[in-house]
């Protein structure tokens, strides 16, 4: 849901989801090579720690309470039974082996195919070892399972035969109560009698009935216990190297993309840091002029790709434009891109070459410029802080930073205007902030920003909706006076004041 604040715009949402696609899409790099070490790791792994030997076996389980619509409640209660310490103690008895039971329980694993069929798997130090002992847990199951069918049978015939036992000692007494009643006795006496026979005759069914069900009892346990038996003789488990490691280097390259990728977007989010031209725009409060990828660090020859050099000679035509009808100096200032702010200004040195003497003011924290090697008919560069005053004619173009820890009031002597240099995703929202206020404050205006190493699918719009802090207009425009106090005139431009809705202070 959508609120608005009191100045009536629409509050931006909790997370930009474009800006989110685009910051995890810039980050392929990482998350690749995250990926890529999944891979090969997995690989490595599948490789150098094979699967020990494994031995498999299937055992036909029968119960007495088998449905047809049993859910796998009674095969699952095998297979927990099957991890216990006494069969696994049996079992190792059986193969005259001396570890302990609870290691055991750590080498073999049960698993239930249907209602009826358990398989258990063995791991061991060598095939013959883990058939020996899946051999011996199959038959240590069986038994088990056996001893309990026989033990629950007869537990329940005995319990019947005591019932029965019971009833015949009620039924001696009824008999005994029978044969002491005289034979001719009142309407009472007859009652009674009729009472007793109909007990002897209750009785008398009960006890066959009992007997029955005793008899019944143990008649199904020999089904039971011929249906329980090892119906896949144990035999080792063949496994292919090859697909064992093309298996764990896909695993590996799965959760190397997913860690990568949530690694990435949640570092985008907590980060926040533009990478949209929209966004970048909006938090500096000046329109993106210019786009340009990064220089690289190693450079064979200079900006080799056709596309890079079409850009360059299109920035450095529009910079030059600017810088000709500004009666200022101007300043390139750079936030992440030092190196192209610095080759930026040399090709901007040599438009302006054309027209007069220029030296570019290298301003910038290291010695980027000031100690490069001179060209024969490249400009002259001088530091910052040698610069002495300019000679007539001479045109100077500055160079400094604006990143994290800048002097904000040499600023000014670069140049009193300036253009932005930014790389995408280099700077966070709040230090882009702080970066239009301080030159707010130190009154350098902002004619542009160069966007340096943008998203290529990024179609979003450079230029302030509420349009630029800063209006630069010319000497014979005739602006509308406000309150009479709304102009400034300096050389051959003049600077307006424009009051921006949430701030509570003016911007000259």
């Amino acid at each position: 849901m959508t609120t608005s604040s009191t100045s009536g715009s629409p509050a931006a949402p909790l997370v930009d989801l474009q800006g989110l696609v685009v910051a995890v899409r810039r980050r392929r790099r990482f998350w690749c090579c995250l990926a890529t070490v999944g891979l090969l790791g997995g690989s490595a792994a599948g490789v150098l720690m094979p699967a020990p030997p494994s031995a498999v076996t299937t055992v036909l389980v029968a119960h007495q309470a088998d449905t047809p619509n049993d859910p796998g409640t009674l095969i699952r209660t095998d297979a927990a039974l099957l991890q216990t310490v006494g069969i696994a103690g049996a079992a190792l008895k059986a193969v005259g082996s001396a570890d302990r039971p609870t290691d055991f329980l750590a080498d073999y694993t049960a698993l239930g195919l249907t209602n009826n069929l358990l398989q258990i798997t063995v791991q061991a130090q060598s095939e013959a070892e883990a058939v020996a002992r899946a051999k011996a847990l199959a038959e240590a199951f069986v038994a088990d399972h056996v001893r309990r069918l026989k033990e629950t049978a007869d537990a329940e015939a005995k319990s019947l035969l005591e019932q029965r036992d019971r009833m015949q000692g009620e039924l001696a007494q009824v008999n005994q109560e029978i044969g002491d009643t005289p034979p001719q006795s009142g309407p009472k006496a007859s009652a009674r009698l009729e009472a007793l026979y109909a007990s002897r005759a209750e009785l008398t069914s009960r006890i066959a009935d009992f007997s029955r069900r005793a008899a019944e009892a143990n008649v199904g346990t020999p089904r039971l216990v011929a249906g329980t038996q090892i119906v896949d003789v144990p035999h080792a488990v063949r496994v292919s190297r090859a697909k064992t490691a093309a298996t764990d280097a896909a695993i590996g390259l799965v959760l190397g993309l997913v860690v990568g990728i949530t690694w990435s977007a949640i570092s985008a989010v907590v980060a926040d840091r533009p990478v949209l031209r929209r966004d970048i725009s909006a938090h500096l409060g000046a329109p993106v002029v210019a786009e340009l990828r990064r220089v690289p660090g190693r450079q064979r020859g200079r900006w080799q790709l056709r596309r890079t050099r079409e850009a360059r000679t299109r920035l450095t035509t529009t910079l030059a434009r600017l810088v000709r009808g500004s009666g200022e100096p101007v300043s390139l200032l750079d936030l992440g891109c030092a190196r192209t702010t610095g080759a930026i200004a040399l090709d901007l040195a040599r438009a302006l070459a054309e027209d007069g003497p220029v030296v570019v003011v290298d301003g910038l924290p290291g010695p980027q410029l000031a100690k490069r090697r001179p060209e024969a008919d490249g400009p002259a560069v001088v530091r910052a802080e040698q610069a002495g005053e300019p000679a007539p004619g001479e045109r100077r173009i500055g160079v400094g930073s604006v990143a994290p820890g800048t002097a904000w009031t040499d600023l000014r002597h670069l140049g009193t205007r300036t253009v932005l240099v930014v790389r995408a995703g280099r700077a966070s929202a709040a230090w882009l902030h702080t970066v239009a206020r301080q030159l707010a404050d130190q009154r350098v205006p902002v004619l542009g920003v160069v966007l340096v190493d943008p998203d290529p699918r990024d179609r979003t719009d450079g230029t302030p909706w509420g349009g630029p802090r800063t209006v630069t207009r010319g000497r014979y425009e005739r602006p509308v006076r406000q309150n009479g106090t709304g102009r400034r005139r300096t050389g051959r431009t003049t600077l307006w004041t424009t009051r921006v809705p949430d701030s509570d202070q003016e911007v000259r």
